[in-house]
């Protein structure tokens, strides 16, 4: 099935074990909430899922599952996700919502940004979430310099992109970057290709702990912002339902001799403490 996510650039807390409403802040903050919705089931079968944030504070998801909704909204990888009925990864919706005004984007990285606590607010409004946090000890990976006290791989390079500039520039309007534009302060994953760009390595360290089943921890010591491009042989393959998924190059590495021969970088096995998100109740959103 293929995952398509495209975003311009801007990208929780609980009590320990408590149970909360998904973000439904009491004051009704207009910077955490839609001021208006509309939430429909996607029968269509597609494997597209398309999520957009579009100028002026508009939000628009289509056949998005409302597990991935609930994943983005908190910014967890699928493995943290816990519990819930087998329609919350089966049923998909789309979605049209608006905030008031145009709050600012949020430098990756830096936490939510306001439309993932906008969801957050709407996953309880209309889909009545509850959930609580666990951190578990799960095995991990610890993203470390390939050789101790090693440099940076021949791909890895210091950035030097003025992300801040970008982001005001496209606060402007117009489109959202397409698949074959040049990335600019972000991340993007295709079939056995990854392009960063002025962002820093705990952003590509999470970016494929859903590729490697784990969560990834940077570890390198690097600090600042980084670009590079990683290509690679994907082992699973991508693609609708009945689709034959692109061809793989016999000759492409794999992500992990990938990470170490072109970023000077190793992934390396270990146990740690995993943040999970745990499900206590959810329903079927009515339509409107």
């Amino acid at each position: 099935m293929t995952r398509r996510l495209l975003s311009p650039i801007g990208v929780v807390a609980a009590v320990h074990g408590l149970p909360l409403i998904a973000q439904q802040a009491s004051g009704r903050d207009s910077t955490t909430v839609f001021e208006a919705a509309s939430v429909k089931p996607n029968k269509s079968g597609d494997g597209n899922r398309v999520i957009r944030r579009q100028p002026g504070g508009r939000f628009n998801a289509v056949n998005v599952p409302a597990r991935f909704l609930i994943t983005f909204a908190y910014q967890l990888q699928g493995f943290q996700l816990i519990g819930g009925p087998d329609w919350l990864g089966n049923d998909s919706f789309d979605i049209v919502a608006k905030m008031e005004g145009d709050p600012p984007p949020v430098p990756p990285g830096s936490g939510p940004d306001h439309m993932m606590l906008a969801m957050r607010s709407l996953l309880a409004e209309r889909f009545k979430l509850v959930v609580h946090r666990e951190t578990r000890d799960l095995d991990i990976y610890a993203l470390i310099m390939a050789k101790p006290g090693g440099k940076p791989g021949p791909a890895l390079k210091a950035s030097t992109t003025d992300c801040a500039a970008q982001m005001a520039g496209r606060r402007g309007g117009g489109a959202p970057p397409g698949l074959n534009d040049p990335v600019l302060c972000g991340s993007r994953q295709n079939f056995g290709r990854i392009q960063f760009n002025g962002m820093p390595l705990s952003i590509f360290a999470n970016g494929i702990a859903g590729q490697v089943g784990r969560m990834v921890v940077d570890r390198t010591g690097l600090s600042g912002n980084w670009d590079f491009e990683l290509t690679f042989a994907p082992e699973r393959p991508l693609g609708a339902p009945g689709a034959e998924p692109p061809p793989v190059d016999p000759n492409a590495p794999t992500l992990f001799t990938a990470v170490q021969e072109q970023l000077g970088l190793r992934l390396d096995p270990t146990k740690g403490p995993v943040e999970v998100l745990v499900i206590d109740s959810i329903q079927q959103p009515t339509p409107d």
